[in-house]
């Protein structure tokens, strides 16, 4: 990487926003890349999530609707940038696709749309979301906007599996920036180049592409993903490079759980029944064996076994996991085989073992911290649900690095 302005000497941190800021995932991945900033604000309308984002940050989201923010508010914060990771939902496959139809689609919009009668808009933007956001006529409204506003885009669609994670989570990104000399009212950004100089991607040649490379973090110009003819062995080879699952796992010993330090089992108790949903009588107790509540049923694996997506210890690769992680089965993560047969993929599912990741080892597949905790009061079913929202920070943060370090000639 190159040197730059991503921890300056002598000047101010950069100021940022934090939108749909959920359990944090964007603002630790501004610590592990090194960015030096100061979260002015953070926004989000859940208030568990809040919770959680409190518990760790020691700082309270602003829990209001976002759609009534006006651009005098926005002003007032004098952001340099802007981070926003809004709602998915209107974009993926299992949903009903209605893009900018879609009432969770229309803060994000309201946002691009009050950055234009800010006083003082931001210098940059990051945005993330499902793949599918690109193809959908918000993004062309995004893009539209950002162009008549002056500014360029760098756009890319990576995944945990390129960064050595054994976690397949394929996201897009648009990476933003203001194109310096260009403004949006008369004296606009006389403020905030005040103490900072333009903005400028470090490989401006990839200004306004969309790209599935890691060229432009890490300077291999050769080292592209696009090329059909060998995604398939580029692919191979990238999950050969991962860590295996077991190195993400919160227990010494797979095939015996129970031999941990941790103590976090101690406060889970929640049961499936056989349709693969929580139980609602079940879900918040605190009583009984809570390694249990970590075993999947055999009714459950006898229903719905071949819709099962089962990993082992020493695999390179696991699912997505989802918000309905643990409440359904099919399409919403891996389940971890820990069985002595765990290795023996002809073995049934009942010798198996099958067990479900625990939410601090989806954490860990999401690279979130050690030091990252839930409150206690945040019960199981919401822990999956708050994970599944979150980012990759092992993705993210080298993307927030690149966005905000500056060419060394600037």
């Amino acid at each position: 990487m190159e040197k730059g302005l991503c921890k300056p000497q002598g000047e101010e941190p950069w100021r940022v926003l934090e939108f749909y800021s959920g359990i944090g995932g964007m603002r630790y991945s501004l610590e592990r890349g090194g960015v030096n900033v100061k979260i002015v604000e953070a926004f989000d309308i859940n208030n568990i999530a809040n919770d959680v984002y409190e518990h760790n940050f020691g700082h309270r989201p602003y829990q209001g609707n976002i759609q009534s923010l006006t651009a005098a508010d926005l002003d007032r914060y004098r952001a340099h940038a802007w981070l926003l990771s809004p709602p998915c939902q209107p974009y993926t496959r299992q949903g009903l696709q209605k893009h900018s139809g879609d009432a969770r689609a229309l803060s994000f919009l309201k946002i691009l749309e009050l950055m234009k009668h800010t006083l003082h808009p931001p210098l940059m933007l990051f945005v993330e979301n499902v793949v599918g956001f690109e193809t959908s006529d918000t993004h062309e409204q995004m893009i539209e906007i950002l162009s008549k506003t002056g500014f360029v885009t760098q756009e890319f669609i990576l995944s945990p599996v390129q960064f050595g994670v054994p976690y397949s989570r394929p996201r897009y990104f648009c990476l933003v920036m203001k194109v310096a000399g260009m403004s949006l009212n008369s004296g606009l950004m006389q403020g905030l180049f005040a103490k900072r100089k333009p903005a400028l991607f470090q490989k401006q040649h990839f200004n306004n592409q969309l790209l599935s490379t890691l060229s432009p973090l890490f300077g291999h110009e050769n080292d592209t993903l696009t090329d059909e003819h060998d995604q398939s062995e580029i692919w191979d080879k990238l999950l050969q490079s991962c860590e295996p699952v077991e190195r993400f796992l919160e227990f010494k010993n797979a095939m015996n759980p129970l031999e941990t330090n941790s103590s976090y089992l101690d406060t889970l108790t929640v049961t499936t029944d056989a349709s693969g949903e929580l139980d609602n009588h079940e879900r918040d107790r605190s009583d009984g064996n809570s390694w249990d509540r970590f075993s999947v049923p055999l009714s459950l694996m006898e229903r719905w076994g071949s819709a099962m997506d089962i990993v082992y210890p020493n695999s390179k690769r696991c699912c997505c996991f989802t918000k309905s992680y643990y409440r359904y089965v099919k399409g919403t993560g891996s389940l971890l085989a820990t069985g002595q047969s765990r290795n023996d993929k002809a073995a049934s599912l009942e010798e198996q073992c099958l067990r479900y990741f625990t939410p601090r080892e989806v954490a860990n597949l999401h690279s979130f911290p050690k030091d990252f905790h839930f409150p206690q009061h945040v019960n199981l079913r919401q822990r999956y649900a708050l994970l599944g929202n979150s980012l990759s920070i092992a993705v993210v943060a080298p993307l927030l690095t690149y966005l905000f370090t500056q060419p060394s000639e600037l």
